[in-house]
Order: C-alpha cells, then structure tokens, then sequence
C-alpha cells in the first residue's frame, strides 16, 4: 500500500506509511527524553506521537529561542530544524557544541536543506545525523535508535562540566588551555591582556574588583601602566564579546565585576 503523504504550509512533507497507525505494543521500553525543535507544528505532533509509541519521553519547541529557555541537558537526542526565526538550527548547534554543558547531546538535523554542501556543512558541525525532508517517520525513527545506541553512556560527570581550564557563561566560553575565547560558537580573537582581563573577571564573578587587584593579577609585570589601562581593555572586551559585554560591570570608585 502506497504511503500517504501530508502537505505542510512551507511545502516540506512528511510521509506518514501504515506505520503512523497506534502500535498495540511497544517493543522496546525506553528511558531517552528527546526534544524536537522545529516551527511546523503538525510536523512536530506526527512525530512527538510515534516517538512517544516507541517508549520515548518528547518534548517540542517551536523556534530555537524556545529550546534554549529549558534544560536542554535533560535531554537524550534533540532533533532538530535549520531553517527557523532569528536563532537558526545552525545557530543553535553551535551555541550547544560551544558550551561543556550541552555539547554532548547528540544532533539530528531534519531539514529541507537537501544539498550535498548543507548536509556536509551539519556534520561538520558535530551533528550526529542528517535527515532531508521529506522523510518517513519510520526512517527518523531508526535513525534516532542508531545515534542514541551509538551516543549511549556519553553524557559527562558534573566534574567534566566543571573542568578548571574551561570557564563557560552561557554561550561565552574561555578555553584556558588553549587560549581561545568562543561566543556563540564562533572563535573571537582577543590580545592577551583581554583575555586575561576577562578571565579574571570571571573567575571573580558576583564580586567587584579593584583596580589595583586587577593591576596586580593582569599587569603584574609591567613597569608603567597607565591610568587609562583597564577603562580602554574593558570598553573593547565588552565590544568583542557582543551581549555577554553587558555583563562586564562599572562601579565608580570601586573597580569592575562580571555579573549574570
């Protein structure tokens, strides 16, 4: 019998075989959570309810900033829309592969974008999967079981979240072994005095530095520093740094903090 097919308002489909039917068993009781994130809410609901037939916990976003306002490190396996609102999929993977916290979750891309470049550009991003709409719900399905089989066990111990080279505030993350700086995902070139500036800030968050404390620990070795020093060093670290720059705070008279 030939697999109906369902039009949705951008034109992508899904087509929903004999299998869409409510199973009478389900033959494998699992405990994975997986959130789909994509704007086509029947889309959405088709597979929220053969997932959840398979034993699957499910939840659904409609846009990206949507998923990124829960706990996503809840979550087993997030499948997951590129071509969404402001916040594309793209975007939203990188935001996840750039913070320790929700780096390890595995990725399925379901997509439209159906080139061979968009598909090597998703996995390049450390997506586990790549799905081209439109797709059949039982070929999402045996994709979701092959990537959490291979993905099982993977997910860090609180001490790894916490590792002491890293210092992660949401999407701004310090690699301090390798000197780099990520903010969303994307590598942000910044002078060693900066870096070290906006370490220090961090690791002293919630608290506010003096500028002598800064001078100190920043500029220890130097033999003149001038007044204007710190003042020039945070207005461009809170220029580099986009929205999280908001967080690098002034208290006149008193010194600088990073708060959140």
């Amino acid at each position: 019998m030939k697999s109906p097919v369902i039009n949705f308002h951008n034109s992508s489909r899904v087509k929903i075989s004999a299998y869409f039917c409510v199973r009478t068993y389900i033959d494998t009781m699992a405990t994975e959570r997986i959130l789909i994130v994509d704007d086509e809410e029947t889309l959405c609901e088709v597979l929220k309810l053969n997932l959840e037939n398979e034993g699957y916990d499910v939840d659904i976003a409609f846009s990206a900033e949507q998923a990124l306002m829960l706990d996503l490190n809840q979550y087993s396996l997030i499948l997951l829309d590129i071509m969404m609102g402001e916040i594309s999929g793209i975007k939203m993977a990188k935001m996840m592969k750039a913070d320790i916290k929700t780096s390890h979750i595995p990725i399925i891309f379901c997509t439209a974008k159906d080139t061979e470049d968009d598909m090597i550009m998703g996995l390049n991003l450390g997506a586990d999967d790549y799905i081209m709409k439109p797709y059949t719900v039982r070929n999402v399905i045996a994709r979701v079981k092959s990537v959490l089989r291979r993905t099982s066990g993977t997910k860090p111990s609180h001490a790894a979240v916490e590792k002491p080279d890293v210092l992660q505030i949401e999407g701004l993350q310090l690699d301090l072994e390798f000197k780099r700086c990520l903010v969303d995902g994307v590598e942000i070139k910044l002078a060693k005095k900066e870096f070290e500036l906006l370490a220090y800030l961090i690791s002293h968050r919630g608290k506010i530095c003096s500028r002598e404390q800064i001078l100190a620990k920043v500029w220890s070795n130097e033999v003149v520093v001038l007044d204007r020093t710190i003042d020039v060093n945070i207005t461009r670290l809170r220029t580099k740094i986009g929205k999280y720059g908001s967080y690098i705070v002034t208290r006149t008279g008193f010194g600088y903090g990073f708060t959140y």
